[in-house]
């Protein structure tokens, strides 16, 4: 942010107000929790990787925009992002769960297993694409002093759906249902196309707006 996070201007009907710390609901962070978190992924345990990581990243994208959203006083906006930070939150617990059902099986149950270790960073796609979506949501509300956070909310969503995505593909390569490899694919690449489109168109407005301020001083 460019300013300190209670002197914003909403850009809403040109008018400047001051929003005092106090005023913002959301808790501070945890942080005992996020690097405990860390500390885990850091380990030489296989869970959590790399798709509970992912998640992660999106529930962060999620948290900016609800920030975002707060700050600028859009409820129905925050109120949508704190919703689905939780989901992707849980989703990261679902792909440590369904990577230990894998690390778990043999044969025919462990191709069931793939299938599931794919389904779910596959789900955890269209979750990020959502954080995505919101993001933009965040940036269209036009707050100057706000463009960075929105912008970096855009790149977490879109990594987290990236990282999902490394996440299905390799577990396609152990499992022998072409058929429904082929189901999966085809929903991933859809995933990917539009979410890099809107990273693209996102990126680009996100740069224009910190360019033009900085020409206007």
């Amino acid at each position: 942010m460019l300013l300190e996070y209670w002197q914003v201007k909403i850009l809403s009907g040109g008018v400047t107000r001051i929003i005092l710390p106090q005023e913002l609901p959301a808790p501070l962070p945890n942080e005992a929790c996020v690097d405990e978190y860390l500390t885990r992924l850091a380990s030489a345990e296989p869970v959590p990787g790399g798709g509970s990581a992912a998640m992660i990243v999106a529930a962060a994208a999620c948290a900016l925009v609800a920030m975002v959203a707060r700050i600028a006083k859009n409820d129905e906006l925050a109120q949508r992002a704190d919703a689905l930070r939780a989901r992707a939150i849980e989703h990261s617990r679902r792909d440590e769960r369904a990577f230990e059902r894998v690390m778990a099986t043999r044969g025919d149950e462990r191709q069931a297993a793939l299938t599931e270790a794919a389904e779910v960073p596959l789900e955890g796609m269209q979750l990020a694409l959502d954080a995505l979506h919101l993001s933009a949501n965040a940036l269209a509300l036009g707050n100057v002093n706000l463009v960075s956070d929105a912008g970096c909310a855009a790149e977490f969503a879109h990594a987290g759906l990236m990282g999902c995505a490394y996440n299905v593909k390799i577990n396609h390569r152990f499992m022998k249902d072409t058929a429904k490899v082929a189901e999966q694919r085809a929903t991933l690449e859809g995933y990917e196309r539009e979410a890099t489109s809107l990273a693209s168109s996102l990126r680009k407005a996100v740069n224009e707006a910190l360019q033009s301020k900085s020409k206007n001083g």
